[in-house]
């Protein structure tokens, strides 16, 4: 009896989690801040999304008005009918900002083209898509993949899952539950032996 035909493999890679490791955004963030004559903007974009949990679209419509250099805050305006809120910005983010307004200091937006517009959405995912490639990711990396390497983070630290939803601008804790799902401290103390 013949063996069967093997099975066919899709002509896509398949992704075995969607969000990355905090190793793999800080390879990005390497590969980014090293390509090109914008990766300092660049770089800028992938930690920004990364450590606010943007969505692309709350991405590329930052404005340097919801940065506040004196109180160390950003104010995230959320979209998808999320709840808005105001951030801390740390030291990186704060001097990577700082770095680029110096860069691009004749736009009102945080990200800006080649010819000093606000940056469209399709530009960012390139951007990021790219970093991922750069840095040897084994699979496609797509902006969303940042916001859920946020959750997850957070998640990982033992941050409170109400605190979680509030700082991705979750309506609906459902959407942040699956960060704390998988969590690896959750099963820590299950056997102690």
């Amino acid at each position: 009896m013949p063996s069967p035909p093997p099975p066919k493999t899709p002509n896509y890679q398949v992704r075995t989690r969607e969000h990355l490791l905090p190793q793999e955004v800080e390879a990005m963030l390497k590969a980014a801040r090293n390509a090109g004559r914008h990766g300092h903007r660049d770089a800028t974009l992938i930690l920004i999304a990364y450590r606010h949990g943007l969505r692309v679209s709350e991405l590329v419509a930052l404005r340097w008005d919801q940065v506040d250099f004196n109180g160390g805050t950003i104010y995230i305006n959320r979209l998808k009918q999320g709840v808005s809120s105001v951030h801390p910005l740390r030291g990186p983010e704060l001097r990577s900002l700082r770095q680029s307004q110096r860069d691009y200091p004749d736009s009102p937006y945080l990200f800006v083209s080649e010819r000093g517009a606000a940056m469209v959405a399709d530009t960012a995912r390139g951007i990021i898509e790219r970093a991922g490639q750069r840095a040897g990711i084994p699979f496609p990396v797509h902006p969303h993949m940042l916001r859920h390497a946020c959750g997850f983070y957070l998640a990982s630290k033992g941050h409170d899952t109400r605190a979680i939803q509030a700082y991705l601008g979750h309506k609906n804790i459902q959407h942040t539950v699956r960060y704390t799902e998988l969590a690896p401290g959750r099963f820590k103390d299950f056997w102690l032996d």
